[in-house]
């Protein structure tokens, strides 16, 4: 497991070569050998100006939540792609992601699941730099809008972006993975979408009556004075008040919706990286580091389908891939019959 993350966290630095254009390579073919791929801090990343008429929205959380999920027939249906074949779908580590999956019994549910897609949005974000990574000859991105020139999912698939006018618009593949990793560090970075300090403070005074550390203080004239017993006409439920998931651990009632709409957008850019960008970059990559990024994607699986994070329909592209894994134990039962999920 540990080699997993070591090779992902070096963001594949120790390539070789130059690049050579393997979109209509085979995997039998010999592979080429490539250079590192320029260095990228997604926590900075914008979208580019391309002089395309579309705006980009000022408040892309509100935008992403809606992006579109139709697909449309683009073309006619094609062979079994070569990463939804059994010989193709191995891992770079042995057994599964459950022991990084399950949340530790002492643990919130809202700070897991917050961990979970700071994590997540780390590890894809070393795949996301690869194909960021400029051609020697021609300077031009692997993925670019002349090859990429929709955000799509295989032949069938495509998704669209809600601009201010809340309009779906086809921006290139380039350009929404840019507005999702905007969208993603603004909710890690805001101190009220995914708060960073307990709701009670850190120095939580006690007030246990009688406490010895309270007698001949300050405390002392504060502590609680026992009540008589109380009718109560509505249930203790009622009377906390409406419940979420983090509430208790200071997360707001929209956390939820903002994690499953990162795990959404995360899932778009690994689909994307897959149906687009398999061959080339990640088959030609010396290692073959395409084992990491089936690593990385099957932990990722695991965790949503794990808490229900990612609906099954979203998962469509993909799917063939994930019953390989399931199938062989690389996503197992808890996680894909989601042991965990949560149905609010």
């Amino acid at each position: 497991m540990s080699t997993f993350f070591q090779s992902v966290r070096q963001g594949f630095a120790n390539r070789q070569g130059g690049r050579t254009n393997g979109a209509n390579a085979n995997p039998s073919q010999q592979r080429s050998q490539n250079t590192s791929p320029v260095t990228c801090n997604p926590t900075n990343a914008s979208p580019s100006s391309t002089g395309t008429s579309f705006s980009y929205p000022s408040n892309p959380g509100a935008n992403v939540e809606d992006a579109s999920k139709t697909g449309t027939d683009l073309q006619a249906p094609e062979e079994t792609k070569w990463y939804f074949k059994e010989a193709y779908a191995k891992l770079s580590v042995k057994g599964n992601f459950m022991p990084l999956a399950a949340k530790p019994s002492y643990l919130d549910l809202g700070d897991w699941l917050a961990h979970q897609t700071v994590e997540q949005y780390r590890l894809i974000s070393y795949f996301i730099v690869t194909i960021q990574e400029k051609n020697q000859n021609t300077d031009i991105e692997i993925c670019n809008a002349t090859q990429c020139p929709t955000m799509s999912a295989g032949g069938k698939i495509s998704y669209s972006w809600l601009n201010n006018e809340r309009q779906a618009i086809r921006v290139p593949a380039h350009q929404y993975i840019m507005l999702v990793q905007r969208w993603i560090v603004g909710k890690i970075h805001d101190p009220v979408a995914f708060p960073t300090e307990s709701p009670f403070g850190r120095n939580t005074p006690s007030f246990e009556s009688n406490h010895p550390s309270t007698v001949g203080t300050e405390q002392e004239g504060r502590r609680p004075i026992p009540a008589g017993p109380t009718t109560l006409n509505r249930t203790l439920s009622d009377l906390a008040g409406r419940e979420w998931v983090g509430k208790s651990a200071g997360f707001p009632e929209s956390f939820l919706g903002d994690v499953r709409t990162a795990w959404r957008q995360m899932f778009r850019i690994y689909a994307h990286l897959y149906h687009a960008h398999f061959i080339n970059p990640f088959w030609h990559i010396h290692n073959p580091n395409y084992m990491d990024l089936n690593s990385s994607f099957c932990y990722f699986v695991s965790v949503g389908k794990l808490f229900g994070l990612i609906g099954e329909r979203d998962l469509e592209p993909m799917q063939e891939l994930i019953d390989i894994w399931i199938s062989n134990g690389s996503i197992p039962a808890d996680c894909a019959n989601g042991a965990f999920g949560i149905t609010q």
